[in-house]
């Protein structure tokens, strides 16, 4: 075999990270060590992976075809070190969660694992679907558990449980006590709202498509948490996971605004690189998120602490 797995390494780092120095940083290596093991790697097949374009190393059509195999290829090599090893549990597993998944379900769910199979490693990452999206696509992620749909032709997508938003408002809000609310009742209030990118954002707004008119958004926040304590101020209303709300409503400090004419049905889902290497670890970790909601309809049935 004429290259070795540490050259792959390298051509992986480098390409996740589009710098010879920042993957040099993440390899714990010399710069000129990780020069050096690229350069070989080139030579020894007369080709080259990435152009360079200004100060950054983008992938070229051969770099491309490479890297899921190389990165295939690192992980069946991790998982039988390990094995060699005699290391307990079944190996590390990086996580992307989007918010509500991640602040409200991912860490029972990694606790659980770690407990079931001690030694394992499990890092979470909480960011937002977009986000989640494109760290699985450039296989800076394992898994992603993400809210909403994702089309990428890279990305594999397997629905998990069903979840759903609500529209909410303080109890000191008008549209506390109003009962149905319509469409363009909605478009005339003031909304805290998450960013672009979010699941929860697209939801929303593709709920409201075939209504001419913006939202009246006074504020975008990225955290559900902050959204919640705004709304509850009285500065607007708010649309987030039935989940997240699920213990301001039985305490009264949020309450729900009834939309019937709103679909905010959305799937959470699991998502991984169309060519990733299914290891062990990852595939445990899947059965045990399906197992957690096995006979639920909806993500707010799921036994959770209660939050007083």
């Amino acid at each position: 075999m004429r290259y070795s797995l540490r050259q792959l390494e390298v051509f992986v780092a480098v390409a996740q990270h589009e710098s010879v120095s920042r993957a040099a940083r993440a390899l714990a290596l010399s710069q000129s060590a990780t020069s050096t093991a690229l350069a070989e790697l080139e030579r020894q097949f007369d080709c080259q992976l990435l152009d360079r374009i200004g100060k950054r190393l983008k992938l070229n059509a051969l770099g491309f075809q490479l890297l899921p195999k190389a990165v295939a290829l690192l992980d069946r090599a991790e998982e039988i070190e390990e094995l060699l090893r005699g290391q307990r549990g079944i190996g590390s597993l990086d996580v992307g969660a989007t918010l509500t998944i991640g602040n409200y379900l991912a860490t029972l769910l990694i606790s659980d694992f770690m407990q079931r199979h001690p030694g394992s490693r499990v890092r979470l990452h909480v960011r937002n679907t977009a986000s989640i999206i494109e760290h699985i696509v450039q296989h800076e992620l394992d898994l992603g558990l993400i809210e909403g749909d994702c089309q990428h032709e890279d990305v594999v997508m397997q629905p998990w449980v069903e979840d759903e938003l609500t529209v909410f408002c303080s109890p000191r809000h008008p549209l506390a006590q109003a009962g149905d609310v319509g469409l363009d009742q909605l478009l005339r209030e003031s909304w805290i709202m998450r960013e672009q990118g979010s699941g929860t954002r697209l939801t929303l707004e593709h709920a409201m498509r075939h209504r001419r008119g913006r939202f009246n958004i006074l504020l975008e926040l990225e955290h559900t948490e902050g959204i919640k304590r705004a709304v509850e101020s009285g500065l607007g209303i708010g649309c987030v996971s039935r989940l997240a709300l699920r213990d301001a409503f039985r305490r009264g400090s949020l309450v729900p605004v009834a939309t019937p004419q709103l679909d905010l049905r959305r799937q959470f889902s699991f998502i991984w690189h169309r060519h990733k290497y299914l290891a062990t670890g990852l595939r445990e970790f899947v059965r045990l998120c399906q197992q957690m909601t096995e006979g639920i309809q909806r993500s707010d049935e799921i036994e959770l602490p209660y939050v007083p």
